[in-house]
């Protein structure tokens, strides 16, 4: 590190501490050269950067907040919490990164958010659906609240045996 007072190439490290929920480490240093202190704060690269691959056959970098406005959108005035949403985008964001190296499509995304909004609630996943699957038609949405309906009536049936 470049001391900003004498130029010389020369310090050692004092003080580290992360802020900024660990994304950001802030180093207290002292010039060797000229023995005045100074401060850098270091940013945190993520390892990986995914890719996300869009149905057009665009490429844009995988945005966590993307994922995270469209659960927002989807639960609207639903009664989930704010820790919930963040927790599912999280869940989310580790399995792409488990599954995928660079590239993942966003079909796979999306298929990911519909899975976990049905087990969390099932207007919020109705309301992503709806966008995700591109509905066109009301029968098309008949369908998918029958087929819904149906894996209810299941869960609970299974929930009465035990």
């Amino acid at each position: 590190m470049q001391c900003p007072f004498c130029q010389v190439d020369n310090d050692k490290v004092i003080d580290s501490r992360a802020s900024d929920a660990g994304k950001v480490i802030r180093r207290r240093r002292e010039c060797l050269g000229c023995g005045r202190r100074f401060t850098t704060y270091e940013r945190v690269e993520e390892l990986s950067r995914l890719t996300v691959i869009k149905r057009d056959g665009s490429r844009v970098p995988f945005n966590r907040e993307n994922i995270l406005r469209g659960i927002q959108n989807a639960c609207g005035k639903r009664p989930i919490s704010e820790d919930a949403k963040v927790q599912l985008v999280a869940d989310i964001e580790e399995q792409v990164n488990r599954e995928y190296e660079r590239e993942v499509p966003s079909e796979r995304i999306g298929h990911l958010v519909c899975e976990r909004l049905k087990n969390l609630d099932e207007v919020a996943y109705i309301r992503f659906a709806s966008v995700y699957r591109r509905f066109e038609t009301a029968g098309e949405l008949v369908a998918e609240l029958k087929q819904l309906s149906e894996r209810v009536k299941d869960v609970k049936d299974q929930q009465r045996m035990f």
